[in-house]
């Protein structure tokens, strides 16, 4: 498979996370290689649905596949799942900073707010 830019590969990547069964799928996978019809045997879809959830991952970079006669070996492939925490990280970083940032300004603010709601004595 020919590797999309970095953009169009992390909307693939979450395209695919977006799936429970494509998320089964690769929690199953974690456990080692697994052919096609082994990945088919506890869902209760046709081999045809399965390949085309497998299909959508491997389009995302998250499997490999790897074919002896007929039949089909399928392994995760971890290094999108790696750039996709990556960009979720770095924007984490980035909202927890501005979050801290304004948590910082309220805290500033809240004591003359407290002055002002103060009754005056007479």
């Amino acid at each position: 498979m020919r590797r999309a830019p970095q953009p169009l590969l992390l909307d693939l990547v979450f395209s695919a996370l977006s799936d429970a069964t494509r998320r089964g799928l690769l929690t199953r996978l974690i456990e080692g290689e697994a052919t096609v019809g082994t990945l088919a045997e506890p869902l209760q879809m046709s081999l045809p649905a399965v390949s085309k959830h497998l299909r959508v991952l491997e389009d995302a970079g998250l499997l490999k596949r790897r074919i002896e006669g007929r039949t089909h070996y399928i392994t995760a492939n971890p290094k999108p799942l790696r750039e996709a925490v990556n960009w979720i990280e770095r924007h984490r970083q980035m909202w927890e900073g501005s979050f801290d940032r304004l948590a910082a300004l309220v805290e500033q603010a809240e004591p003359s707010a407290k002055e002002t709601s103060k009754p005056k004595k007479s």
